[in-house]
């Protein structure tokens, strides 16, 4: 089997313009990747240039002014109800410029995916991101993916849509993998090593663990992530979701895939080849980095983010992963292993539990007990791994995460 996203892999997408930048498009703007990948754009025009953006609908201040600042010709939002005071807000700013096209509702966003341009930025937030994903990648468009839960909920789906290097992850896990797999070839790699921050509490047992709060949890020492994700990385169910997208990304078997913690948060991840040598990509935590690789591939962003200070003294550490304490990882393990609909319930039985938690229903460490939960009840309810492989559809992955969203709620109220 390919590898989705390999760097030795070319891929060239149905449009593309040599002659000028790269016309890009941006789905989920106003979040942490999209704000950050417009950062990047504006500092090289040269390079990029972007034709449409999209976003949820709770920023529509930010979404105006990123739009009438690049002068996109369309942009998109998916709550009907802030159409209004999308375009009213795109008026007032607009200061004689061209006003853009707008679109409304949940598939604006997928309409923009298969848009005319050489690459599409994944950066939605959450499954909802699978059918921009797959338009994509039907459409032929290079795909940017940081909305690495669309990978995950439909594999199968992807995967049978993908060219070979179609794909190049955003993650900084992921962008790391994609540059260390370059220094040998596919049977030279013994093993993938994704590296864990360990988020607040990486030092603490299970037990230590009961008592935390949401202000506790989202107070991450290394990154600055939107909450859902925060919480991901404090019970490192994020690390999970990860494990299980390098699977999928490189066709490594789960149980040559490690997950190891690193503290400093410098070396984004590793890659260990068969004569024992081990390659490691490292940068300072800044995503502008992975993500200006993702937008540039194959070519690199001169200063897209600042490099390591090697004037300075440093000390990175490692550990090993605490299990007992940060179930989540082996859970991944089982669901990526199980493959068809499993993935989608985990992944929105803890979305649910996130939220639960957030609003203070659930305890800290009731989100990944309770995804559990989920998880093997799935199995009675439909039937294990439902619509595994190629079967797998959208209305499979859909069905799967309503229900998986209804019983998480169910048992986090108790």
């Amino acid at each position: 089997m390919t590898s989705l996203a390999h760097p030795q892999l070319r891929f060239t997408p149905t449009v593309q313009d040599p002659s000028g930048p790269r016309e890009l498009v941006i789905l989920g703007s106003t979040g942490s990747i999209g704000t950050q990948a417009i950062d990047v754009v504006l500092r090289n025009p040269d390079r990029f240039r972007v034709v449409a953006l999209s976003a949820a609908g709770g920023r529509v201040g930010l979404l105006a002014e990123q739009a009438l600042e690049l002068g996109v010709h369309t942009v998109a939002v998916a709550d009907p109800a802030a159409e209004p005071a999308l375009r009213e807000a795109l008026a007032a700013k607009a200061a004689g410029r061209a006003l853009p096209t707008v679109l409304v509702g949940s598939d604006a966003a997928t309409e923009l995916a298969a848009m005319e341009c050489h690459s599409v930025l994944n950066g939605i937030t959450g499954s909802i991101g699978l059918r921009p994903t797959l338009a994509a990648l039907k459409a032929g468009r290079v795909l940017v993916l940081a909305n690495k839960e669309s990978l995950i909920v439909g594999g199968p789906l992807v995967k049978a849509l993908a060219k070979p290097g179609q794909i190049v992850p955003v993650d900084s896990e992921h962008a790391a993998l994609f540059q260390a797999l370059a220094g040998g070839t596919r049977a030279e790699v013994r093993k993938l090593m994704v590296t864990a921050s360990g988020g607040p509490f990486r030092t603490r047992t299970r037990e230590q663990l009961a008592g935390v709060t949401p202000q506790d949890a989202l107070a991450h020492p290394t990154w600055a992530m939107g909450p859902v994700v925060t919480i991901n990385s404090a019970t490192l169910v994020n690390k999970g979701l990860e494990v299980i997208e390098a699977h999928l990304l490189y066709d490594v078997p789960f149980e040559r895939i490690e997950v190891v913690v690193h503290p400093q948060s410098v070396v984004h991840s590793m890659v260990e080849f068969t004569d024992g040598s081990t390659l490691a990509q490292a940068s300072p935590p800044d995503m502008r980095m992975p993500i200006a690789l993702g937008l540039g591939w194959p070519e690199r962003v001169p200063d897209a983010a600042p490099g390591c200070d090697w004037t300075k003294a440093a000390t990175w550490e490692f550990f090993p992963l605490d299990n007992d304490a940060f179930p989540a990882v082996e859970l991944a393990r089982e669901v990526g292993s199980l493959g068809g609909t499993v993935p989608a319930v985990f992944n929105a039985a803890n979305e649910e539990c996130v939220e639960a938690f957030l609003k203070g229903r659930l305890a800290f460490t009731g989100i990944v007990d309770t995804v559990a939960k989920v998880v093997a009840e799935h199995g009675q309810h439909d039937g294990g791994s439902a619509a595994a492989g190629t079967s797998l559809t959208v209305e499979d992955v859909l069905h799967a995460e309503d229900w998986a969203r209804a019983r998480a709620r169910e048992l986090a109220a108790g």
